[in-house]
């Protein structure tokens, strides 16, 4: 049907898109207080980049991925995520280059088939950011900052952080070894999906959400404990850098994140809301994927989180987003004269910063004010044929009814003072 948006698409209406602005605003301030400068990717990008940076495993890359074949035979995918676009992005234009770190955040569409629900949509909008070229866990502890510093400005606060390291390659090798022992034994109860990462990344088989999967799990070894010194002392130090932030967490083992391209820190933050939990934000480290990406050796680290989500977690948790104000004038006409005259005015209003409307449907005067009252009109002007032969019109406050008569060639000055 022409008239009904693709499932699991979604308008945002005039209603709403004030809200939209409002925390795109938010974190576009924040993440100018830490040092961070947008970025924007293109919404399309080659296939292989997504199962190359995403990783093959992942239900992204398997089931989830937007792909198509353009005009020139090229494997194209609408973005599913984020992070691998920007870290393209970061060995093209050779940002690695430039003085390190680099700090970057972005405000984008994504695209992911898969089951509409309550704040999950196939065409959904994420903020996210990333860091290249440091390694420190002090990197880690400020990306986590900037989310918990966005959600706090927001009014969000029954909020957890849970961290946890999945170590880097050298330790998930002896811990694989383990871990598909413990799978082995309960291959025949696990579903396709955890038999399918079975050989190729077993970590992933912990991230399943399938209930009998879940219970098989119970007792199965974790990486924290397998994980060498250096990413031992990695993790410690984020904790370290968390305490001396004062920002809370939980040690959670069975955090692993839906994306190959993890190393040492992964984290998510969840909202406790009544009688539910879910997680409003999610990332870790990644010092592999601008390497597997056709770049130098570079360290990386970010996050990335749903707009929707999160705006619903807003609702959920009664904070409502300031509504903006009205119009600042709604020019009221009687007669072709005084029309003439507003569409004049009100442009002149309009170059001199004041928001200006007028009737371009020809109502009555009764039906002009109780328009300008439905738009929130914070003053009318009311011009008729007396007001233009005394080079005047009539100014009236529309939340306290006190009405003046104002020249005609001031009333750009008389506004601009009241506003």
């Amino acid at each position: 049907m022409l008239t009904k948006s693709p499932r699991g698409t979604k308008d945002v209406l005039p209603v709403d898109v004030y809200k939209w602005n409002y925390v795109e605003e938010k974190f576009r301030e924040i993440c100018g207080k830490f040092g961070y400068q947008e970025i924007r990717t293109p919404i399309f990008e080659h296939t292989e980049l997504f199962k190359r940076g995403v990783g093959e495993t992942t239900d992204i890359v398997q089931k989830e991925m937007y792909t198509f074949e353009d005009n020139g035979g090229r494997e194209i995918t609408l973005k599913p995520e984020g992070t691998a676009p920007v870290v393209r992005s970061f060995v093209e234009n050779k940002m690695y280059a430039d003085a390190q770190p680099t700090k970057l955040f972005y405000i984008t569409p994504c695209f992911r088939y898969e089951r509409p629900q309550a704040g999950r949509l196939r065409a959904f909008h994420q903020f996210g950011v990333e860091v290249f070229g440091a390694e420190n866990s002090s990197v880690d502890a400020e990306v986590i900052g900037i989310a918990m510093n966005f959600f706090e400005k927001l009014g969000l606060m029954n909020l957890e952080l849970r961290i946890n390291s999945i170590g880097c390659p050298k330790c998930r090798e002896e811990y694989n070894k383990t871990l598909r022992e413990f799978l082995r034994k309960r291959l025949d109860k696990l579903c396709k999906t955890c038999n399918d990462r079975f050989e190729r990344n077993p970590m992933r088989i912990i991230d399943c959400k399938k209930e009998e999967c879940k219970e098989e799990l119970k007792g199965m070894p974790f990486i924290l404990d397998y994980i060498c010194g250096d990413c031992r002392d990695h993790f410690d130090k984020l904790q370290q850098y968390l305490k001396l932030m004062n920002i809370p967490f939980e040690i959670d083992p069975t955090i692993v994140r839906g994306l190959d391209y993890y190393n040492k820190t992964a984290f998510e933050i969840i909202s406790k809301e009544i009688g539910a939990q879910s997680t409003v934000c999610g990332g870790g480290r990644y010092d592999g994927l601008v390497e597997e990406i056709g770049g130098p050796s570079t360290p990386g680290v970010g996050f990335g989180l749903g707009i929707e989500r999160l705006l619903l977690t807003l609702e959920n948790n009664n904070i409502e987003i300031p509504k903006p104000k009205g119009i600042d004038v709604f020019i009221v006409t009687m007669g072709e004269r005084a029309y003439k005259k507003a569409i004049e005015l009100s442009y002149e209003l309009r170059k001199n910063s004041i928001s200006a409307d007028l009737d371009h449907l020809n109502r009555s005067v009764k039906a002009q004010f109780k328009y300008a009252n439905k738009i929130n009109s914070s003053y009318t002007i009311v011009i008729g044929d007396n007001e233009l032969d005394n080079n005047s019109v009539s100014l009236k406050n529309m939340e306290t009814g006190n009405q003046k008569q104002i020249k005609l060639d001031s009333i750009v000055e008389e506004i601009l003072e009241r506003l």
